[in-house]
């Protein structure tokens, strides 16, 4: 699913010219902490709904304080997968969509990317989410599908999210079973050599710690 097919047209877009009175108003309107500002069709960048709070005057128009706009964008061409990897690494709640001329095509909102992302990875059916910290360097999923399979349980979905530059031992892979009760699965895996970051399921795994469960299961069970 490609960024411009979960724009949300819904979501207003600020001018310049907008107060920053106006701008938080219609910020708590859409229960959005940021917005994108758009100058004639062009994408000017986000403003941050914190940030904002901070101006003493919020008649001053959105364009005498341009310094505090972030240049964050997709393209409409992107895929769900490299939206969702920078609303997470950015802690945003929309996205500004735009083509390769810069013109600004819509917002897309981190809820409803969510949403599109729990359903590729089959949430709403029966079954558990683990998630793997892995190294780079180890990462097989034919190996990792043999051992889960080896207990009777079929991997739905699967995602991987790559490490940041430099540190290849934190990966994760979040697979979508097709059980409930996986304890079995958890035990092959780690011995295996395989780090069990964090599990969601019905069935409690007394060897998971529940605290420690990755952004993503909190966003999805939010």
């Amino acid at each position: 699913m490609l960024a411009s097919e979960l724009i949300d047209p819904m979501i207003p877009a600020l001018k310049p010219t907008d107060t920053v009175g106006q701008a938080l108003d219609w910020m708590q309107e859409h229960r959005v902490g940021q917005l994108a500002i758009v100058d004639q069709g062009q994408y000017k960048g986000l403003v941050n709904e914190d940030l904002l709070m901070d101006v003493p005057d919020d008649t001053h128009q959105l364009s005498e304080v341009m310094r505090l706009f972030e240049h964050l964008s997709v393209y409409e061409t992107q895929h769900l997968y490299e939206l969702l990897s920078l609303i997470t690494e950015h802690r945003l709640q929309v996205i500004a969509v735009v083509n390769e001329e810069q013109e600004f095509v819509g917002t897309v909102s981190a809820i409803e990317l969510l949403k599109q992302f729990a359903q590729l990875l089959g949430v709403q059916e029966a079954g558990a989410i683990l998630i793997l910290s892995i190294n780079e360097r180890d990462y097989s999923m034919a190996e990792i599908s043999r051992l889960v399979e080896s207990n009777n349980v079929r991997i739905i979905s699967s995602y991987f999210a790559g490490a940041a530059y430099g540190m290849p031992d934190k990966s994760r892979l979040t697979l979508k079973l097709n059980r409930k009760d996986i304890t079995a699965v958890v035990a092959t895996l780690e011995r295996f050599g395989y780090n069990i970051e964090a599990a969601f399921a019905n069935t409690p795994i007394e060897t998971i710690d529940q605290g420690r469960l990755d952004m993503l299961l909190r966003y999805l069970d939010s």
